[in-house]
């Protein structure tokens, strides 16, 4: 059976694109992904290290309560200190949690108990909630070597000369 590789993108309804892309870039450092016309109208895509994001506008966009996307972060008390820098308001508690104090006291973040990483949620503007993690004793490659940190990665890029117009690809 084949195995997955990695989360390519996933996809999140939005009420506006500008605003959205906006917030991505000043408050999580994303990259615009300039696909061209027909695929710059039909969606949003940006690149949040090594996955990607799409967002496609709808007018009346309605998240789940729990439902979420995790980031990892490289720099815990540097991203805290950005987002506090930025009035973005973050917790440690989310829809799901079901227990008191669990991860901590600190309203603000959590350390889970299992394997220490911290973890705070915030929600973009249009209130789809994103969890930003850190694992300070880092993290397994899919072999189980120990990778103590997490720079570069793998990426998805398209091949060059490949054009889209309308819903086909055409190569160059």
């Amino acid at each position: 059976m084949s195995r997955i590789r990695l989360i390519h993108h996933i996809n999140v309804p939005i009420s506006d694109r500008e605003r959205t892309r906006e917030w991505y870039e000043k408050v999580l450092g994303a990259e615009f992904l300039d696909r061209g016309p027909a695929l710059n109208k039909r969606q949003l895509q940006l690149r949040l290290g090594t996955g990607e994001i799409h967002f496609t506008e709808t007018p009346h966009p309605a998240p789940t309560p729990s439902s979420h996307f995790a980031l990892e972060i490289d720099d815990w008390e540097g991203m805290l200190a950005h987002l506090d820098s930025l009035g973005v308001p973050h917790v440690r508690t989310s829809a799901a949690s079901v227990a008191a104090n669990i991860g901590g006291a600190d309203p603000h973040q959590g350390r889970r108990e299992y394997s220490s990483e911290h973890y705070t949620y915030l929600h973009d503007p249009d209130g789809n909630m994103i969890e930003l993690t850190y694992h300070p004793l880092g993290m397994e490659d899919d072999r189980g070597n120990k990778v103590e940190v997490m720079r570069g990665g793998l990426r998805w890029s398209l091949r060059p000369g490949l054009v889209v117009s309308g819903d086909r690809f055409d190569a160059r």
